[in-house]
């Protein structure tokens, strides 16, 4: 993406449409609110489609007064399927040094594996995160355009948010829907504008920002003392300008 073309993105859609997908305030001219009692920091864990919407997140939750930190990955970032092995060589030294009271999972496109896989894969990050001391939140991934190389893999895919919820009916992790953010299906191109990526697989800012929203506000109910910064304070702060941002 061009940056001449982002700040068409970024500086009145992106605020509209996180503003309405969040249902946060549009108050202008002010500092952002106080939160009061948070979730204390939010760890996010996925692969490259994780990536890039860590960039606004990071924007949101800074000015939601949360620290965050992203260990999603490029090309991997999955406890289950292909790279797993290796990821799990370090995940559980990444989780505890981080110190997080929030771990959030986002279903990889590498999540590859049967049933049995799957539950295990999601257990074992299950046991990891609550031995860590903090709380598991899976979030589904945004639904793509299969290629050659999904395409094999499509039935894990679309089988692991029901694996992740039943892991998540022991009461150890809780499952949250991306579906009202991405539909069921993957679309290039949302109120006129690009929202995910021509790659069939990668978010936009727009998504990315729709996401953030969605996800704060999400968050919200589980905590219901934090309250998430309104859009204006962070969806035109740069974050749209990135590199990881293609094919948009």
């Amino acid at each position: 993406m061009s940056k001449t073309r982002i700040p068409l993105l970024g500086v009145a859609g992106l605020l509209l449409l996180t503003t309405a997908c969040s249902g946060g305030a549009t108050a202008t001219g002010a500092p952002a609110p106080a939160t009061g009692s948070g979730p204390g920091k939010v760890l996010f864990l996925g692969d490259s489609v994780a990536a890039g919407e860590a960039l606004p997140l990071a924007a949101a939750f800074k000015a939601s007064g949360v620290e965050f930190q992203s260990i999603a990955a490029d090309g991997g970032g999955n406890v289950v399927g292909p790279f797993s092995e290796e990821n799990w060589q370090k995940l559980p030294g990444e989780i505890t040094s981080a110190h997080p009271a929030v771990v959030v999972y986002q279903l990889t496109t590498y999540d590859w594996g049967s049933r049995e896989e799957q539950r295990a894969g999601y257990g074992k990050l299950s046991a990891t995160v609550t031995g860590a001391g903090a709380k598991l939140v899976f979030v589904t991934t945004p639904p793509i355009k299969p290629d050659d190389f999904y395409q094999p893999h499509l039935a894990d895919l679309n089988r692991a948010p029901e694996v992740a919820r039943k892991v998540a009916s022991a009461g150890t992790a809780t499952v949250l829907d991306a579906s009202p953010v991405w539909g069921s299906t993957y679309q290039q191109v949302k109120d006129g504008k690009a929202d995910r990526s021509a790659d069939g697989i990668h978010t936009c800012p727009q998504g990315a920002a729709r996401f953030t929203g969605w996800l704060l506000a999400e968050l919200a109910k589980l905590f219901p003392g934090f309250t998430p910064a309104p859009a204006q304070y962070w969806a035109n702060t740069g974050w749209s300008a990135d590199v990881h941002f293609k094919g948009c």
